[in-house]
């Protein structure tokens, strides 16, 4: 039932009241509400946040989208946990008989009445000085009334005034609650690699030497040293022989051939075992060790499904899908075929495949895994992810889960609401300024109360055209948008190499790292030049230097003249920002890799937190050249030079800019 001042449309929350709305420690919130009444009377509006300690706090909500009733406040959320919201509206007595004083005492209507009323609410507010001094001329019979309406405009009343409104008809939205999770739940730069190809070696007959945990620990500071602070490994369990794939997912393999790491199982064990080429599970914790002695957390797949040969099989036949040959189903994704695996029946036996879940993870976290890529979710029920999900968050809220679901938007938005901190999503195949434009408005500000996506530029899956036919600008572009679009990004091991080959039919890499063993030499590459890893660097130490770039709902896009050409913003006020000074990033990006463009790009300066006709100075954080720069501002994008402006706002320390 309604208030007697209709609130409504709170945000964030989610379309259903299930699950509560999400955010991450240190994220900038933007809590909205509808709040109108009926007349002309004003309105005062105020969000009352309650922290997970129980201590509350009031923020004024201000008015956005004129003549909309739509009211905002934000609010930067410094503690994981559960937290509480209300908004509180009332009828501002006094914002209300100011303005009518302001109307009618100039045009002599009703002043008497006018002065009556404004000398009984100043009885009502307080005994500060600057209250008691308007209030002894409101008595004032000898006092002109336009000067007590000049004194009752008085800024230092107002603020007083402000404080503590004179308020009637208060009325409160019921609570809603928002889920804080730690900082990583929202924010990271991702890096994945396969362990058993960091290290390994080719024998002059062929064969093949498995790299281990032990040598691919070797390569943790170089990913470090990128400023990638994820290392996520694909599973690291005994691979079934039954079915096993060969090079490029043939049929035929080679003695050697070691077979996809997602077909998982074997006389070795299953998901709680680890391939013996990759070593034991002391070198295991030996490299999540070192990982976080150099400020990385190690992510791990978790697939849920299984090779033939895995002890599932024969332990609990009746977690598969048996057909009516007696065979075992396969995975199936027409036109693929996945025939060393067989996916799960979750319908068979639905507690006991849910306890070994439990179990499973339960193990992992235990050897130091703090967050899960959880492989095709949503090929599995959705209420199964929201009871697991709730369990293990609620035993260890500190545990994390990717979920690698490029699926259709129901499930995809219905993963990410029952529990999942992050999302695979549809940045991959998002190429046009049109379709960038569109999504990247969508996650930073539709679904951002609850779907996290992490901008992966490619996987040992997707190898898109784009990066096919782009060659270096499109490597350049792509890495630029995702880690300037989103707080979380990522890339597979080689995309600074631009491996850029697919298999014939395919939108995957030729001599796909999932079939076989990969041997890069890094050091030969950084030696002739030939690696993206500098402007990798380059941009993970921008996003590091920069709080707008590590918030996730504060994108907002600009225009320019030319179909090509993206123009987009991130502004963090100084309020939020650790020594005060507003942080505002603008990127300029040419999307076609294949052209040189020159165009006009326009902005709202009122989105960097800067007057309408401002005039300020931007510095590329790529090049260091410095431009002088207002709402209109032309611009020459080469693509095959630097493709992308990424400029910093510079504001001037002297003056105090617009929201900050």
């Amino acid at each position: 039932m309604l208030g007697r001042i209709p609130i409504r449309g709170l945000a964030p929350q989610q379309p259903e009241p299930l699950w509560p709305a999400k955010a991450f420690r240190s994220e900038v919130v933007p809590f909205q509400a509808t709040v109108f009444r009926e007349g002309h009377d004003l309105i005062g509006v105020r969000l009352v946040l309650t922290d997970p300690e129980g201590r509350e706090v009031t923020h004024h909500m201000h008015p956005v989208g004129a003549g909309l009733d739509r009211w905002q406040a934000e609010a930067q959320l410094t503690i994981a946990g559960e937290w509480t919201w209300r908004v509180r509206a009332f009828t501002d007595d006094w914002a209300t008989w100011l303005h009518n004083a302001e109307l009618k005492i100039p045009a002599g209507v009703d002043v008497d009445l006018m002065i009556t009323m404004g000398r009984a609410l100043l009885g009502r507010a307080g005994t500060r000085k600057v209250v008691l001094e308007t209030l002894t001329m409101f008595a004032d019979a000898a006092v002109a009334p336009t000067a007590k309406l000049a004194a009752a405009q008085n800024p230092a009343l107002s603020v007083t005034i402000a404080a503590k409104p004179l308020a009637s008809l208060v009325t409160e939205s019921a609570p809603l609650t928002l889920r804080v999770e730690r900082e990583r739940a929202g924010v990271g730069s991702w890096y994945e690699f396969f362990p058993r190809s960091e290290g390994a070696k080719q024998a002059k007959d062929g064969s093949w030497i498995s790299g281990t945990f032990r040598s691919a620990a070797k390569r943790l500071q170089a990913v470090r040293d990128m400023g990638f602070d994820v290392l996520y490994l694909p599973p690291i369990h005994p691979i079934g022989m039954s079915g096993r794939k060969g090079p490029n997912n043939t049929l035929v393999t080679q003695p050697g051939d070691p077979g996809s790491p997602w077909a998982i199982g074997g006389v070795e064990g299953g998901h709680d075992a680890i391939h013996p080429d990759l070593g034991a599970v002391k070198d295991f914790s030996y490299f999540v060790g070192a990982a976080r002695r150099l400020g990385m957390e190690v992510a791990l797949d978790f697939a849920l499904q299984a090779s033939p040969d895995h002890p599932w099989v024969t332990e609990h036949p009746q977690w598969f899908t048996t057909l009516p040959d007696g065979s075992i189903a396969y995975a199936e994704n027409p036109p693929k075929k996945y025939q060393d695996i067989y996916p799960i029946n979750f319908d068979n036996d639905p507690a006991g495949i849910r306890a070994e879940v439990l179990r499973l993870l339960r193990y992992w976290i235990g050897l130091g895994v703090t967050i899960f890529r959880v492989d095709n979710p949503h090929t599995k029920p959705l209420q199964f992810w929201e009871l697991v999900l709730h369990e293990i968050n609620t035993e260890f809220p500190y545990v994390i889960f990717l979920a690698e679901a490029f699926t259709r938007p129901a499930m995809m938005q219905s993963l990410a609401q029952v529990g999942f901190q992050q999302s695979y999503s549809y940045f991959t195949w998002r190429n046009t300024k049109a379709e960038l434009e569109e999504f990247f408005t969508s996650i930073s500000h539709d679904t951002a109360g609850w779907f996290r996506p992490n901008l992966f530029v490619n996987t040992p899956d997707i190898l898109t055209e784009y990066l096919q036919f782009g060659g270096e600008p499109a490597y350049k572009i792509r890495a630029a948008l995702a880690a300037t679009a989103g707080p979380s990004w990522g890339v597979y091991a080689g995309y600074e190499l631009r491996e850029d080959v697919a298999r014939p039919g395919s939108e995957e890499n030729v001599d796909n790292e999932k079939y076989q063993y990969k041997q890069r030499d890094w050091a030969a590459a950084a030696k002739s030049g030939e690696t993206l890893a500098p402007y990798l660097t380059r941009l993970n130490l921008i996003r590091a230097a920069h709080p707008a770039l590590r918030q996730l709902r504060n994108l907002e896009v600009h225009w320019s003249d030319d179909d090509s050409i993206l123009v987009y913003s991130k502004y963090l006020a100084g309020e939020f920002v650790d020594g005060g000074q507003p942080d505002a990033v603008i990127i300029v990006a040419n999307v076609d890799p294949h052209s040189v463009r020159e165009t006009t790009v326009h902005l709202d300066p009122t989105r960097l937190g800067l007057e309408p006709d401002a005039r300020f100075s931007v510095v590329d954080l790529i090049t260091g050249a410095r431009f002088d720069w207002g709402t209109s501002n032309f611009v020459r994008l080469d693509a095959f030079t630097e493709p992308v402006h990424i400029l910093h706002v510079e504001y001037p320390t002297t003056t105090n800019p617009k929201g900050s």
